[in-house]
């Protein structure tokens, strides 16, 4: 799995007005000066390397989003709060890694987190910084992030070369390989790859551009599980399996190893293609989760049995085994030399609660990334983009009588699709540091047109080296 770089790249509180809570981020970033220096004087004596056997890499991404005041008919304790608002994450990450044998590479990601997400990350389905997940509050949390062990057996077809990059050493592999993934990681990291669109770090902020926000893939609260994938690399075809460990409670932190019972599966196909002498890729993913999970039919008669009791009802009723599952296709397109195209759409059965993502049962995203060579800035890159999200017809209707699950909860709903457009402009300042402004309009927030639009206005400052 290598780690996904665009083309157009260098090789929960009241009115959340976060206080002297933000300004306390600088305990971490105060460090950024040195970072861009130690790049900018690491990057005048770089040597590209032909062949690595170790790597230490680091990056380090603060963004800043504020959202000012909106319309809403009425809120509820799930609310995206419609008082003004400001955000922030921080985080700094170690990407270390060595080659303990021939085809053999072990990585190791320690992660320091801090931020503070608008309305305690309540009220929406498209998180506005997919950052968001991974933060820890006012003070700086470090973690472990990854820890995993990648195995390559090739297979002929001629050399690929690897560059070097995050979790990543450069060398070179046959085109035609297997590849082992197993351990500490994210499946995000194997599975549904766009070079446009994927990191918030880089490219588009809103999670809704990281993945499809119906693909309810198994991870703890950050985004990370325990387990393994398999890909098979066949000339212009990839065949990729996977099975990971999901939360012991839906969208909560602790792990469930008991991996052979509860459990996120996926497979995906992925076909490279030319178009007009222009690369693309075409991915088709399929998932299923099993795990203990509550239906949204329960949870409604639960509902309706108690009027004027806890409107949590989706609580009260996770008392089974449970599957749930998915489809989707994720499309990359180059246009150009300078424009690319992306499409992701899934869609998942909707009839159990969020097992470990977001709160959507169907979802489309797309948009474009325009190079800076079109003016000068070959580094830069302008972004363009749209998600729209949906409910099943079993969560539309609990929330429509008043109920409240993880994320959602305004009391009632009149439902609409949650729309979001999203645009940046990521400008290259110096060696590997790059300054993004970004700004993303919400329509529908939490899938009700009684509340919103929302605005949100953002600046990003990240390096690695």
């Amino acid at each position: 799995p290598l780690r996904p770089r665009g083309v157009f790249r260098p090789e929960r509180t009241g009115e959340t007005d976060v206080g002297s809570g933000f300004f306390a981020a600088d305990r971490l970033w105060r460090v950024l000066p040195v970072i861009g220096a130690l790049t900018v004087g690491g990057s005048a004596l770089a040597v590209p390397a032909e062949y690595e056997t170790w790597t230490a890499r680091f990056q380090a991404t603060y963004g800043w989003q504020v959202k000012p005041r909106m319309d809403a008919d009425y809120s509820g304790p799930k609310s995206l709060l419609a008082a003004r608002e400001r955000s922030y994450t921080a985080t700094a990450t170690g990407y270390f890694g060595l080659r303990p044998w021939q085809g053999g590479e072990l990585y190791l990601n320690p992660e320091i987190t801090q931020g503070v997400p608008f309305s305690g990350l309540d009220g929406s389905a498209a998180f506005t910084n997919g950052e968001l997940t991974r933060t820890a509050g006012h003070s700086p949390k470090l973690y472990r992030q990854r820890l995993f062990l990648r195995q390559t057996w090739g297979l002929g077809g001629g050399d690929e070369r690897t560059e070097s990059d995050l979790n990543q050493m450069a060398g070179t592999v046959d085109r035609n390989r297997v590849v082992l993934t197993a351990g500490n990681f994210s499946v995000l990291d194997v599975f549904d790859d766009n070079a446009y669109a994927k990191d918030p770090r880089v490219h588009f902020m809103n999670a809704g551009f990281m993945a499809p926000l119906a693909y309810d893939y198994a991870a703890d609260a950050r985004g990370f599980g325990w387990g393994a994938t398999v890909e098979w690399y066949q000339d212009d075809w990839v065949l990729r399996l996977g099975r990971m460990t999901g939360p012991k409670r839906p969208n909560e932190l602790p792990v469930d190893y008991r991996i052979l019972r509860h459990y996120g599966d996926q497979i995906e196909i992925e076909h490279a293609h030319t178009l007009d002498g222009r690369p693309g890729r075409v991915r088709l993913l399929g998932w299923r989760n099993r795990a203990v999970l509550a239906s949204f039919d329960d949870a409604l008669q639960a509902l309706r049995a108690n009027p004027g009791g806890d409107p949590q009802a989706i609580f009260a009723v996770r008392n089974g085994e449970k599957t749930k599952y998915g489809v989707g296709v994720n499309v990359e397109q180059a246009l150009s030399d300078h424009v690319g195209l992306f499409f992701r759409g899934m869609k998942a059965d909707g009839r159990s609660e969020t097992f470990a993502f977001t709160e959507t049962d169907a979802s489309l995203a797309g948009g474009l990334a325009v190079n800076g060579g079109l003016w000068g800035r070959g580094l830069d890159t302008l972004g363009v983009g749209y998600v729209r999200n949906m409910l099943s017809r079993e969560r539309r209707r609990y929330l429509e009588a008043g109920g409240i699950s993880f994320f959602l909860g305004d009391g009632a709903l009149d439902y609409r699709p949650e729309q979001v457009f999203e645009t940046y402009y990521s400008l290259h300042a110096w060696s590997h540091t790059f300054v993004t402004a970004d700004y993303q309009r919400m329509w529908n927030p939490g899938y009700n047109a009684d509340r919103g639009p929302a605005n949100f206005y953002a600046l990003r400052l990240h390096t690695e080296f």
